[in-house]
């Protein structure tokens, strides 16, 4: 039940839901190549970078229930350079995935002491893909923000039982299930919290107490003044361990676990064309070519991808397509076509004159706000994009920038890592 903000927008399209959750949950939960403390540290290195202290703040959590080290919370600077090897890619993969390139896996995969191996590597760029574009879909519904109009989530705790979310799942059973799961899970966490506020309380005096003296003596032998001690204190403070009631929390200064914050999206067709060619997805896709490759290398999770690919195009989007006088297939294409298009990835069988037909100036604005710089959209955004629709259809929309957008960054990743194995 820990994403549970985001579990009840997406419960407006339960079928959709479970394959999210049974996706969500292999990647983070079960056996792969990574350890369980790395994978929530990735994902929070992942959501730091479009400032989603929503996503920061329970895999904050997560990683420490994983048994991660409280001190690599203080930022980049305390993991292992393994870890903080992975920030480039990161970077790019979250705003420009077109540069990516085989010289960027060749450096990860290079033989040292830090080295990553294939499999290892596969599995981060898939969690940062789909944090990426879980952060899309996080503020483009809301679940950053308090409580809005429309049902929209919130930060505080959400029951998974809610009105809202019980209608969109009552005809589902495998939902149903999930929901008796989640309950459990709540309870759990409930009772580990509490052994975890009392062993954090320690760490945080422990720790405060043991990096301010070992600060002082530094600055005392560097003599660099007080400005440094200065700033690594600030980080203590704002490292997301306890506040003064106890209370587990998360980091308030989200720059730590970032390098590069000014690093951010840029029209593709702003590129340097000597260095940067469009993407043909006739000559990568992924069908014919992801799919396999991340299959072979991170056993299952190319199914369960593929799954929630598929179930995304088969959602129904009849009032949306209707008001237009087109089929709901062509709306839809429409909308992931554009998203693609905006990551430099074209289609040669798609006429795209048809998107400024199908997509009104209002919603293109509201998709690559929420595709490319999630962290600037607000709930007016949000709220004024077709009024006349419901709520469930605008988190269709959201539903489709996430999919498209994470499969944009695997196409881009998947393909240099395929160049590099060449």
């Amino acid at each position: 039940g820990w994403l549970e903000a985001v579990t009840q927008q997406m419960g407006y399209h339960p079928q959709y839901l479970d394959s999210f959750l049974k996706m969500q949950h292999y990647l983070m939960h079960m056996d792969g190549p990574l350890p369980f403390d790395c994978r929530h540290y990735i994902a929070i290195m992942a959501a730091a970078r479009h400032q989603c202290q929503y996503l920061v703040n329970l895999h904050v959590l997560q990683f420490l229930r994983a048994g991660g080290d409280p001190q690599w919370l203080r930022g980049l600077d305390f993991i292992p350079p393994k870890l903080r090897n992975l920030n480039e890619i990161n970077k790019i993969l979250a705003h420009r995935p077109w540069l990516i390139t085989k010289e960027h896996i060749e450096k990860l995969l290079k033989i040292s002491e830090w080295s990553w191996s294939l499999a290892e590597l596969v599995h981060a760029v898939v969690l940062l893909a789909h944090c990426h574009a879980l952060t899309s879909f996080v503020f483009g519904c809301g679940c950053e923000q308090d409580e809005g109009p429309g049902g929209r989530g919130s930060l505080k705790p959400l029951s998974p039982g809610s009105q809202c979310f019980r209608e969109a799942t009552a005809s589902n059973g495998c939902s149903q299930e999930l929901l008796r799961i989640n309950r459990k899970r709540s309870l759990d966490s409930c009772m580990e919290l509490d052994c975890l506020r009392e062993r954090m309380q320690r760490i945080h005096v422990e720790t405060e107490g043991r990096e301010e003296r070992r600060l002082l003596q530094q600055d005392r032998e560097e003599g660099e003044g007080t400005g440094q001690l200065s700033i690594a204190l600030t980080c203590l403070r704002d490292s997301p361990l306890t506040d003064t009631d106890g209370e587990v929390t998360g980091a308030t200064n989200l720059a730590c676990y970032m390098q590069d914050p000014d690093f951010g999206y840029q029209d593709f067709a702003r590129r340097d064309e000597d260095q940067t060619q469009v993407f043909r997805a006739q000559d990568y896709s992924w069908e014919d070519h992801g799919f396999s490759l991340v299959n072979r290398l991170y056993s299952d999770i190319g199914h369960l991808l593929d799954e929630k690919f598929r179930m995304v195009d088969g959602l129904q989007s009849s009032a949306m397509a209707k008001r237009l006088g087109c089929e709901p297939s062509v709306f839809k294409r429409g909308i992931w076509n554009y998203i693609h298009c905006m990551f430099g990835i074209r289609y040669d069988d798609y006429d795209y004159a048809e998107v400024n037909q199908l997509l009104e100036q209002m919603l293109k604005v509201y998709i690559k706000t929420v595709t490319c710089y999630p962290e600037k959209t607000n709930s007016e955004m949000f709220d004024r994009f077709w009024k006349q629709f419901k709520h469930s259809e605008k988190v269709h929309v959201n539903l489709l920038i996430l999919e498209a957008r994470m499969q944009a960054e695997l196409l881009y990743a998947l393909q240099a890592i395929t160049q590099y194995m060449i």
